[in-house]
């Protein structure tokens, strides 16, 4: 009977989950072992022969090391880039913890493997370094991902928890940036007619699942260069950069075609669609965006 050979990525998944469930115990483990060794091995210093701006300096950078590590570590999820910068902290932890501990205890001279240890905060910054160069490239395939929600500004706080898109506010300052450009563009209004009745029989899982299959719809519509924002319940706005007022209403209708195509389950269980609402205006003028956005809200 043949065997089926296993995939190397999926041989070696168990051995990557034990490993990063005993990363946090095994590096205590670590540090306890070393401070125990320097006060066993060790003498004690005088409080008198410390060196306060050495020890609060070295023990505050591992301190601070392992702070960076945790928010490594508990932010990004398994892999090449997250491996590199969590061994690199890691080493570099160990190095300054070792550091710290020097400036308290003094080992007996014959002793050298604390000096080989303070030797991984520069290894540690090199392998920080590869992290870094991993996570740049990273980076800048989220940022083509990401492109049509948040364009030249990144602020999480404004970001939508349904929609993953960015708020009003977001889109005042995109807004204010266009004029400082002093390039042309439109900004299209589209709501969802009829909404408010879908959400009262669908509940808020169905509303939340319309308002993402309308997200979605739109962006996979627009242009690289556009912005969609979430305005406000069913209200989407879309910043048409570099956009003439009739170009815009060609792609205002574009869009109100394809978000008019989707179909959302009724009471009885049919799909039905939602008439949709545009409204559009030029970025140009003196009126503040936030006016500019509301006047678009009353014209839907």
């Amino acid at each position: 009977m043949t065997r089926l050979a296993l995939p190397a990525p999926l041989t070696g998944q168990p051995l990557r989950l034990l490993a990063r469930e005993l990363f946090y115990p095994l590096l205590v483990l670590l540090l306890a072992g070393l401070a125990l060794a320097f006060a066993t091995l060790g003498e004690l210093k005088p409080v008198a022969q410390w060196h306060w701006t050495d020890v609060v300096s070295e023990g505050g950078m591992a301190l601070m090391v392992g702070v960076w590590l945790v928010y490594v570590r508990g932010s990004r999820p398994a892999g090449r880039v997250t491996t590199w910068l969590v061994l690199g902290l890691a080493a570099m932890l160990v190095g300054e913890w070792v550091d710290a501990l020097d400036e308290v205890w003094r080992l007996p001279k014959a002793m050298l493997w604390d000096n080989a240890l303070e030797g991984l905060t520069p290894v540690g910054m090199l392998l920080l370094t590869v992290g870094l160069h991993h996570w740049r490239q990273e980076q800048r395939v989220l940022g083509r991902q990401l492109a049509q929600r948040e364009r030249f500004l990144r602020d999480h706080r404004a970001v939508d928890r349904v929609t993953q898109l960015a708020d009003a506010g977001y889109m005042a300052q995109q807004i204010q940036l266009e004029r400082a450009l002093d390039r042309p563009g439109c900004v299209l209004m589209l709501g969802l007619a009829g909404f408010g009745t879908l959400a009262r029989e669908q509940g808020l899982r169905g509303a939340d699942h319309a308002l993402e299959a309308a997200s979605l719809t739109l962006l996979l519509n627009l242009r690289p260069a556009d912005l969609l924002c979430r305005y406000a319940g069913d209200r989407f706005v879309v910043l048409l950069p570099g956009c003439s007022t009739a170009d815009g209403e060609r792609l205002a209708g574009e869009l109100t075609a394809a978000l008019a195509a989707l179909s959302f389950n009724g009471p009885d269980g049919r799909r039905q669609r939602l008439p949709v609402q545009a409204a559009l205006r030029a970025t140009t003028g003196t009126q503040p965006p936030e006016h500019l956005l509301l006047d678009l809200l009353q014209a839907l």
